[in-house]
């Protein structure tokens, strides 16, 4: 269905049990999870994947469809409406809904319904979560591109976004995509933890979607981080974590959630326990495709994604150079 970005959709359950817990969950014997016989990927962010191998890992991680237990669905709604009651989401004015509506194109369907369920979620949580954030920048985050070169507007109208919005919020709506990239890219993680306690200046890279050179302080690269960390509580597998420990959205999250942890750097609210028990699946099927990407090494899947990330860059002119100048 064609999305309006003037209207809030429905969170999912998954999505209202994220705002509600303030952080990610493993749902393991609360949900069924079977595979989507007619999954589509090219009706997704991920149509643009070339390597066989990774639309084969992708297709399976990604197309299924979650039933959840009848009183575990109420458990979540009542608890969501709990956390959720009197809080009113920040305004959107009506120019930046007009260009939002008029100017971009939301019609792309993401990791779990639509490009906006993903930008709305993001939107409430900061909201909700991360009092020190603007939700502003959460719904516009990946406006100026994702990470596999879908891209909702074009670079010309990049002023005209520009003029809607405070000098914070765009650096930050433009920083996102870049920050994004490199988190999965692997150096920028690799030098953030081996300069643990050294205090950041700022940082210089390009942003995505015109390789045009951007630079933010270090404490605004923070906050960015902590953007990011939001954004990947929506990626994370809905049950069975421990199966799923390889999935490149898994890996990243707990690795970016324990590089922060370390460095005390978590200002929102994102709850995040390493699950116990094995790796079993539970309440989901065992599909030759599931059995296949579970067994893939967490290591492989990094590589795989970096190399991923460095074409899709290669491919729109984007470099991942970046410079971090340390105290």
């Amino acid at each position: 269905m064609p999305q309006n970005a003037a209207v809030r959709p429905e969170p999912t359950v998954q999505r209202k049990a994220s705002i509600a817990y303030a952080g990610a969950r493993d749902h393991k014997g609360r949900v069924d999870v079977t595979p989507i016989p007619s999954f589509d990927l090219g009706r997704t962010i991920f149509q643009t994947l070339e390597s066989p191998a990774a639309r084969f890992i992708v297709r399976h991680r990604l197309g299924k469809d979650v039933v959840w237990h009848r009183d575990a669905a109420a458990e979540v709604q009542a608890d969501y409406d709990r956390v959720t009651e009197g809080l009113e989401l920040p305004p959107v004015s009506e120019a930046l809904r007009r260009f939002l509506v008029e100017e971009c194109d939301f019609d792309v369907e993401h990791a779990e319904g639509s490009f906006l369920d993903h930008l709305y979620f993001c939107f409430e949580y900061t909201a909700k979560h991360y009092p020190n954030g603007s939700p502003l920048v959460m719904l516009l985050h990946s406006i100026l591109g994702t990470g596999t070169n879908t891209f909702a507007m074009e670079a010309s109208k990049i002023p005209q976004l520009e003029a809607l919005l405070s000098p914070s919020d765009f650096l930050h709506v433009a920083a996102f995509p870049t920050v994004l990239r490199l988190l999965y890219a692997g150096p920028l993680r690799a030098e953030l933890r081996e300069n643990m306690g050294r205090s950041m200046r700022s940082i210089s890279m390009h942003r995505v979607i015109d390789n045009a050179p951007m630079e933010m302080s270090g404490e605004a690269f923070w906050e960015a981080m902590n953007y990011q960390l939001i954004h990947l509580v929506d990626f994370m597998p809905v049950a069975n974590w421990l199966a799923h420990r390889s999935d490149n959205s898994y890996v990243l999250f707990r690795d970016v959630f324990d590089l922060m942890d370390r460095a005390g750097r978590i200002d929102a609210d994102v709850v995040f326990r390493q699950p116990a028990g094995g790796p079993l699946l539970q309440g989901e099927s065992t599909s030759l495709g599931t059995l296949i990407t579970t067994a893939i090494p967490s290591k492989v899947t990094e590589v795989m994604t970096a190399r991923s990330v460095r074409r899709f860059s290669e491919q729109c002119g984007h470099s991942l150079e970046y410079r971090i100048d340390w105290a």
